[in-house]
């Protein structure tokens, strides 16, 4: 899903856009008891719980799509009779009023959500009459395209409020505050089905987790049963590990630099595309080739992709590399440098020490001060002689 997919369904969590039919909850407590259940229509609610849950349920669409919110695709057995893909789409075309349905949607949740402490299983049903759009993308409220009806999962954790004083107003004190149970966001949450090309995709979900390097595999194996792709630190530390290994004695600041620049020029390209920017084995060679890495270290690409990232994998550029900004770390010294002025830095070979030299253009800042640098210049040319030398 795109992140304007993912932005229209949040404006439905919103008491203008309402349309939830029914919200379900469980209560479980860390022991995996059921402590209390509830049913209810949605806007029979009171208005302050409504907005709490409105701020619960749009935190589920909330982050940033290829980190902490992933399309998963499930796979082709998922979708037959006792399939995962099967139990959630009858949960969904029960409108949350199966109540067996529940308490076994519930129970799978129970037994494989692994969290110490309590927490809050919340559901919701909905059906969305998606507006159609001309073709120059107002939308048309009555030129219905097609309804979308779906169910929105949250896992939230349930903790005990911090000790502290209170201010009593009716004795004009201020005493020891009452510590009661309180839910906060989700921690997990999955919207089912997908929602792309603004349609209904009974062959997609949408998962949220709130820590895009804690994706709980097991859960999602076994309640969605769709594989997930690596997370988004993985992706990176892959990325890293495939260049270093590739380039070997050759992976120097300007070849990095220049990596850097293509994904960098890429992702301007890319920008105004609804979806993000995905590198597979063939374009990640590519941009290889075009930042100057030799043939004969490209022939081990292809096998060194496989053993580091996969055969089908994907990464995404957003993942794989900052392009925001270029940084250049020692055990001592981080330098950060606009993403765009990679040309202020070079190596230099200076009395027989392999140096970085940053270039000074236009004032310099130190621990806030402004500084005139100071020293004598030295010429070009006594460089190029040291570097012969």
């Amino acid at each position: 899903m795109t992140k304007q997919e993912i932005s229209e369904l949040k404006k439905l969590l919103t008491p203008k856009n309402c349309s939830i039919t029914r919200i379900c909850g469980c209560y479980v407590d860390g022991e995996k008891n059921k402590k209390t259940e509830l049913k209810q229509a949605f806007l029979a609610l009171p208005e302050e719980e409504m907005f709490k849950y409105f701020e619960i349920l749009r935190k589920a669409l909330s982050g940033t799509p290829g980190k902490n919110l992933l399309t998963l695709d499930f796979p082709l057995n998922s979708e037959e009779e006792g399939g995962t893909q099967e139990f959630l789409l009858r949960l969904r075309d029960s409108k949350l009023k199966d109540d067996a349905l529940l308490e076994e949607f519930y129970d799978k949740i129970i037994a494989n959500y692994e969290f110490v402490g309590n927490y809050l299983i919340l559901v919701i049903h909905d059906v969305y009459d998606v507006p159609g759009r001309a073709t120059d993308g107002i939308e048309m409220e009555d030129a219905s395209d097609e309804i979308y009806e779906y169910i929105l999962t949250c896992i939230c954790p349930v903790e005990l409020s911090k000790p502290g004083l209170s201010y009593n107003a009716a004795e004009n004190t201020f005493q020891n505050r009452v510590r009661d149970w309180v839910v906060g966001l989700p921690d997990t949450g999955f919207l089912f089905p997908a929602f792309t090309d603004r349609s209904s995709n009974i062959h997609s979900t949408l998962y949220y987790s709130k820590d895009p390097e804690e994706l709980k595999d097991g859960f999602v194996a076994e309640l969605l049963g769709c594989p997930l792709p690596l997370s988004a630190g993985s992706q990176m530390e892959t990325f890293q590990t495939l260049i270093e290994e590739t380039l070997g004695e050759d992976c120097d600041i300007e070849t990095v630099k220049n990596i850097h620049d293509k994904l960098a020029e890429m992702a301007e390209e890319h920008k105004e595309e609804p979806e993000p920017l995905v590198l597979d084995r063939r374009e990640v060679k590519s941009i290889l080739a075009g930042s100057g890495v030799s043939n004969e270290k490209l022939e081990t690409f292809d096998s060194r992709y496989d053993e580091t990232a996969g055969e089908t994998a994907s990464l995404l550029a957003s993942n794989v590399m900052n392009t925001r900004t270029f940084e250049v770390k020692t055990p001592d010294v981080v330098i950060k440098i606009s993403p765009d002025r990679t040309d202020l830095i070079e190596t230099r070979n200076i009395g027989g020490q392999q140096c970085l030299v940053i270039r000074l253009d236009g004032g310099v800042v130190v621990n806030g001060i402004t500084v005139r640098p100071g020293g004598e210049a030295c010429a070009p040319d006594a460089h190029r002689e040291e570097d012969e030398e």
